[in-house]
């Protein structure tokens, strides 16, 4: 019952930023975290950042340092700021939210397009 609708993807130059936005609504309970996914096509999802609520972060090693997730606790979105754009960047980006319980239960959004290209 909950669902995760993303915002923010484009096409941008490389070098470039954008703001990637997950709006969460529906029946928000027991939540571990939220976060991002990547997935390009013929490939596996692979983990971008997550965000516990203590405000634990994770970043995969690729994109450290130049994305950050953040998270509206009052507005139950989280974000991703994603700086210095290259072309291995570009994916199709998945917002997820896992719950808390046991065993676990993701969430997942419909993903946003992030193309980086000249």
């Amino acid at each position: 019952q909950v669902q995760l609708v993303e915002s923010g993807g484009g096409l941008v130059q490389p070098g470039g930023s954008l703001r990637l936005s997950c709006a969460a609504s529906g029946s928000i309970l027991s939540v571990y975290a939220m976060g991002w996914y990547r997935q390009a096509p013929g490939k596996q999802r692979e983990l971008v950042a997550t965000i516990t609520s203590p405000g634990r972060t994770n970043y995969a090693d690729s994109v450290k340092d130049r994305f950050t997730i953040s998270i509206d606790n009052t507005k139950n979105t989280v974000y991703l700021q994603i700086t210095s754009l290259k072309p291995e960047d570009t994916d199709v980006y998945y917002c997820n939210l896992r719950s808390r319980t046991r065993p676990s239960y993701d969430y997942w959004g419909q993903g946003t397009q992030v193309t980086v290209s000249s």
